[in-house]
């Protein structure tokens, strides 16, 4: 079974929209029921929590956003069976980056598959070795959202990051989650 660090990659697969979960819910049963969980390690629908507004106004209640309509994310070894199993799934559509004719997708870079596995808040260590002090960010959630600036550090045990960003024409250094932040 191969399982040398970085065979294995990411993968969008896409779907009909309004079936992401139903799609990724086949998969996952098919990887059960072929044993490929050595081969598809996650399956992945990007969607979060967002509360409901009326008139502009919180309600109190909130919703499940997709916010990837129509793609999932699979992370796996490409294999002709692990290949085979995903395409085959009821619900898929196609793999992102196959061009047809045999031939196997391209996976999505660590650049881009970064941003989406930081907002469903699924930090590894290895996304720590991108980020440096000096580094320019953006804040991609919560209520400073949009808001950029410079790490000035990075605590990998609590997932805290303090950036240095200017309000009011000042320099004012703000504590962000690790997950809440991207390179400019």
């Amino acid at each position: 079974m191969p399982t040398q660090l970085g065979e294995k990659q990411w993968y969008i697969v896409t779907t009909y929209s309004m079936h992401e979960s139903k799609t990724a819910d086949n998969l996952r049963k098919r990887i059960e029921s072929m044993n490929m969980q050595e081969y598809i390690l996650r399956v992945l629908v990007a969607e979060q929590e967002v509360e409901v507004l009326e008139d502009g106004k919180p309600t109190g209640k909130t919703k499940i956003k997709n916010l990837y309509p129509g793609y999932i994310f699979v992370e796996m070894i490409m294999t002709d069976q692990s290949w085979y199993v995903v395409r085959n799934t009821p619900g898929v559509t196609g793999i992102a980056g196959s061009s047809g004719g045999g031939q196997k997708p391209t996976p999505v870079t660590r650049e881009e598959i970064e941003p989406v596995l930081k907002r469903m808040k699924m930090i590894d260590e290895s996304m720590y070795d991108r980020y440096n002090t000096g580094d320019r960010v953006k804040v991609i959630h919560g209520p400073l959202e949009g808001t950029e600036g410079t790490i000035i550090s990075i605590d990998k045990a609590t997932g805290d990051c303090r950036v240095e960003t200017v309000f009011f024409g000042r320099p004012t250094p703000i504590d962000v989650e690790f997950s809440d932040i991207e390179r400019v």
